[in-house]
């Protein structure tokens, strides 16, 4: 099965969709979208590619692991832990995603890095009062080290680190 969207399939805060004729366009009618993802293509084993240029996204190595609780994490790693507190919704976060795979793998033996989904776990974001998203939260002998909100460039986030942890790549 496999879903393709164009420009001309989604309205732009241009054009006037009445609910009457379309309710399900309605809610559609605020989105737009940057040039590169106008027409993308959507299929269950292909993932999403644009025909106007191939995009390579790098390999991650995420390792999903499950533990009792955020502490218990915080308290049994070898490691300082970065937290980044995000959901599925909010654009900056998707941003921030691929970013986080590269700061992990540059510094894959300095940090780990940990990702909480706060629509998932409402209470931890509360417990750190996450009020912004995305919100990272840097923890060092498992207690909160540095916190810093908003998207950043990888170097951005790299320098920030290292300058908050004292620690050279």
């Amino acid at each position: 099965m496999a879903i393709s969207l164009s420009a001309s399939t989604i309205p732009s805060l241009n054009t006037r969709v009445s609910a009457e004729s379309s309710p399900k366009l309605s809610s559609l009618s605020s989105l737009q979208f940057p040039a590169q993802f106008r027409r993308i293509r959507i299929s269950n084993n292909k993932g999403i590619s644009s025909p106007s240029r191939p995009r390579f996204l790098p390999l991650v190595e995420a390792k999903k692991q499950t533990f009792s609780s955020l502490d218990d994490l915080l308290a049994n790693s070898d490691r300082p832990v970065l937290v980044d507190f995000y959901a599925t919704w909010c654009g900056p976060c998707q941003f921030m995603a691929p970013v986080l795979s590269e700061v992990g793998a540059a510094l894959k033996d300095k940090i780990q890095v940990v990702k909480v989904d706060t629509e998932k776990y409402p209470r931890i974001a509360d417990t750190y009062r996450i009020e912004a998203l995305p919100t990272f939260i840097l923890f060092k002998d498992g207690k909160p080290y540095d916190r810093f909100e908003g998207a950043l460039t990888k170097d951005q986030l790299i320098q920030r680190i290292e300058n908050s942890l004292n620690v050279k790549q």
